[in-house]
């Protein structure tokens, strides 16, 4: 029996797991970087130990760490959650040689599935359909597109989509080191690129004893950069035939490895309902919440019992209605997906219940609070949104509700293009393939939910909650109407920005009540954190709250971030013409030019890494590399000049 177990990882998992062993009775601990010190999964456990650094390499990659965190803390067992070394067979077998209990598959069974390459092969012995693997050194246009990829590790890094031989070389080395950092391994492979395929997986769960469950299909073909958005159980893409075809499959390569524990079997289907093995993640999956919402288990909970020997029974239960989960992530999409660090103010999602058996539930596994930093170090995934419903429509329409009312302040996130996706007449319609962001445009699709009218109305919210609370301040006269006065003057002006867009309030509150020009509107009320407004006739409630220069308004119209411009502009503030500055904290990995140099509109100039992906920083038009005051290893802030690119002699 279990007693006390660690969870070697960090953030939402870890919390996921801590949460079904309070409900068993089971002792938690936690291990945390210098990063996460004051993260949530750090301070709700039982006990928590520090793995000095912030880097996964000082931290949650460090084996000997953790399996010596168990041992002081007196846990009898490890839960390797997702990532980091979840797949690693070296790490089980520390754990089990340490005399822990491993709460994951035998060893052998992590490094069979661990080489993409040799899986492969081997589901391939088994009667598994499978793609063929292609060597990069001997791939030509007939092959195109392909698809380099990793052999070791997942989550879509180490990945690239090659359509043109000429970008093979960089895509090999790109895929390489984005591997050899993440992973530890830099092996890359090539395998035929399906544009419009749909990634299907079968989730399975097999006991000491023989019982190998196939556990229902998910489909997450929505994805950005090979990373999964969107996911939900059943898909909607797969009959009952179908079912049948990929429930065998998926038992055959579990059964092939003498699988223990939970798993995934991961497949690409084409438009004609063929499918190939991918690759099989020999742990639990970020997704895995959409599979235990229609079938009723505790997917984590089965780990344990497993793990301490318990039988499954025969079958797995039946599926029940629609679940969809989004992940919710901090970053921009409209600008390349770039992660986005810094406070996250606040962070609220309404009516969240958990209960999926009575009507439609609401679900929300987070490594985040209110008041939480996002870091640089770190995936940018804030939170898993999930829903169930009796049927699909529902699920998504609950789903969609709940987002857009969210109040998430502090960093941009990809909240409305999720919402965007689960209004979308092709996803109702399950037209979901890999091909969704191509097919549909991201700038249609990452369009925020507000529009202009709305950021005017919020604008003018804003101002008014400003004034709201600079009166309940005042140290005198605070009774009076903001900017009041007896002979009336010029009125009161406030200027904010929401992108590229400015927005100049001119108002004044009068006996007569707001006189706002180029508005339509009566003041209703107005608070500090609350302006309510009858528009056209509509009584509108906009919720306001100002972070660090920055206004907040959340409506049922959408949620704006405005920006209060500042009166006078600092002239220090302006850069050279040219100059490329960092989007986001991070660590120079890799230079293409030295100063000096000419270079293309588009060429690479040199690679950042910020939470754990690589970013391409490119030439803005063609010219000679003026500056480029950076080395490799150099951690760089945000709007760090990296480079300037100055016009040809």
């Amino acid at each position: 029996m279990i007693q006390n177990l660690l969870v070697a990882n960090r953030g939402e998992i870890a919390r996921r797991v801590f949460r079904t062993c309070r409900d068993a009775g089971i002792g938690t601990v936690a291990v945390f970087s210098d990063a996460d010190a004051a993260a949530p999964h750090a301070l709700e456990a039982d006990a928590a130990v520090r793995l000095p650094g912030n880097a996964p390499s000082e931290t949650y990659l460090r084996a000997e760490l953790l399996v010596k965190a168990a041992a002081d803390t007196g846990a009898d067992a490890v839960h390797p959650g997702y990532g980091f070394l979840s797949e690693n067979a070296a790490f089980a077998r520390a754990v089990l040689d340490a005399g822990l209990t491993w709460v994951g598959p035998p060893p052998e069974a992590i490094e069979t599935m661990g080489s993409k390459v040799e899986s492969k092969r081997l589901m391939a012995a088994a009667g598994v359909p499978v793609l063929s693997e292609l060597d990069p050194a001997s791939v030509t246009d007939a092959d195109l597109p392909l698809l380099v990829k990793a052999s070791a590790g997942g989550g879509g890094r180490g990945m690239r989509v090659v359509r043109s031989l000429d970008e093979l070389a960089e895509a090999v080395e790109g895929a390489s080191a984005e591997a050899g950092s993440a992973f530890g391994d830099p092996t890359v492979f090539c395998e035929r690129y399906l544009e419009t395929g749909r990634h299907i997986e079968v989730q399975v769960l097999a006991d000491q004893h023989g019982t190998v469950w196939a556990v229902g299909e998910r489909e997450c073909s929505i994805q950005r950069r090979h990373q999964k958005v969107v996911e939900e159980a059943p898909s909607p893409f797969v009959d009952t035939g179908m079912r049948e075809e990929l429930f065998d499959a998926a038992r055959k390569a579990a059964k092939a490895i003498d699988y223990v524990g939970a798993g995934t079997v991961e497949f690409l289907a084409g438009p004609d309902g063929r499918f190939y093995f991918l690759e099989m993640n020999t742990r639990l999956q970020v997704e895995h919440p959409v599979t235990e919402n229609v079938t009723g288990l505790d997917l984590v909970a089965l780990q344990l019992r497993v793990a301490e020997g318990e039988r499954l029974p025969a079958d797995p239960p039946p599926t029940v209605g629609h679940s969809i989960e989004v992940r919710l992530y901090a970053e921009d999409p409209a600008a390349g997906w770039q992660p986005q660090s810094g406070t996250l103010h606040t962070f609220e999602v309404p009516d969240v219940d958990r209960r999926f058996t009575e009507g439609a539930g609401l679900r929300l596994d987070s490594g985040f609070e209110s008041g939480s930093v996002v870091g640089v170090h770190y995936d940018p995934m804030l939170a898993k949104v999930i829903t169930w419903a009796p049927n699909r429509a529902e699920a998504a329409r609950r789903l969609a509700k709940a987002l857009a009312a969210a109040k998430i302040h502090g960093v941009v996130t990809n909240r409305d293009l999720l919402v965007t996706i689960l209004r979308h007449e092709a996803f109702l319609a399950g037209e979901t393939d890999t091909a969704f962001f191509d097919r549909h445009g991201l700038d249609t699709l990452a369009a925020p939910l507000a529009t202009v009218d709305t950021e005017r109305l919020s604008a003018l919210a804003a101002a008014l909650a400003d004034a709201a609370g600079n009166r309940a301040s005042a140290t005198t006269q605070s009774r009076l109407p903001s900017g009041w006065r007896n002979v009336r003057s010029a009125g009161q002006r406030k200027v904010f920005t929401v992108a590229d867009r400015e927005y100049e309030v001119v108002y004044s509150l009068t006996r007569d009540g707001l006189k706002a020009e180029g508005y339509d509107v009566e003041l209703v009320t107005a608070e500090p954190g609350r302006v309510v407004l009858d528009v056209a006739g509509v009584r509108r409630t906009f919720d306001v709250a100002r972070h660090d220069g920055v206004s907040y308004v959340d409506s049922v119209l959408g949620s704006v971030a405005l920006t209060a411009a500042p009166r006078f502009a600092d002239p220090d503030a302006a850069l050279a013409a040219g100059s490329l500055v960092a989007p986001m904290p991070g660590t120079v990995v890799r230079l293409a030019v030295q100063a000096g140099d000419p270079v293309k509109a588009g060429d690479p100039l040199l690679w950042l890494e910020a939470m754990k992906m690589e970013h391409r920083i490119a030439a803005p038009a063609d010219g000679v590399v003026a500056e480029l005051p950076v080395t490799v290893g150099q951690q760089v802030e945000v709007g760090t000049i990296l480079a300037v690119v100055g016009e040809a002699e």
